[in-house]
C-alpha cells in the first residue's frame, strides 16, 4: 500500500471489547448511567445573573436544550425565606424548572406549554452557604428561556 491509500482497520483491538453481566460489569455501567444523567447538553446559550442578599435574578436563554442540571443562585443570604418567581417557555419540548429546598424537595415548579410562557411563584429557603438551588430540565426543548426572581421576606 501506498502512503496515499487508507490503512486496513485492526480489528485486533475490538476483539477484546465485550460485554459482561457480572455484578461489577453491571454496577459500573449503572454508576455511569448516574454520572450522565446529570448533564445537560445547551446550544446557543446565553445567561445573567444580578443577585445581592435582599433580591436577584437569573435569565437564561437557548437555542435548544436537553437533559438535566442542577445549579444555584449565589445569593449571600445563609439559611433566608425568599419569595421565588420562575418563568418558563419553549417553542418546542418541555423545559421544567425547579426550585429546590436545602433538603432538595421541590418547593416549586414551572414547566413550559408550546409557545407559552408559564410563571409560578411560591416560597423557598436558601441553604446555609446561602444559595437557592434549582433544576433545570430538558426535553427536546428548542428556542427556550427561563426567569428565575428571588426576594428576601
Amino acid at each position: 500500500m501506498g502512503s496515499g491509500s487508507p490503512k486496513p482497520l485492526n480489528r485486533g483491538l475490538l476483539k477484546g471489547l465485550r460485554f459482561s453481566k457480572s455484578p461489577a460489569s453491571l454496577l459500573v455501567l449503572a454508576a455511569l448511567a448516574l454520572l450522565l444523567s446529570g448533564c445537560m447538553l445547551v446550544s446557543g446559550e446565553r445567561t445573567s445573573e444580578d443577585t445581592t442578599p435582599e433580591a436577584g435574578s437569573r435569565n437564561a436563554s437557548f437555542v435548544s436544550a436537553e437533559g438535566e442540571q442542577s445549579l444555584a443562585l449565589l445569593t449571600g443570604a445563609p439559611t433566608a425565606a425568599v419569595r421565588v418567581v420562575v418563568a418558563v417557555a419553549a417553542e418546542q419540548g418541555e423545559l421544567r424548572v425547579e426550585v429546590l429546598n436545602p433538603n432538595g424537595g421541590v418547593a416549586l415548579s414551572a414547566a413550559s406549554q408550546p409557545d407559552d410562557e408559564v410563571t409560578r411563584s411560591g416560597l423557598a429557603t436558601t441553604d446555609v452557604a446561602g444559595e437557592l438551588r434549582y433544576r433545570v430540565v430538558a426535553r427536546g426543548a428548542r428556542v427556550g428561556s427561563y426567569r428565575i426572581l428571588y426576594q428576601q421576606q
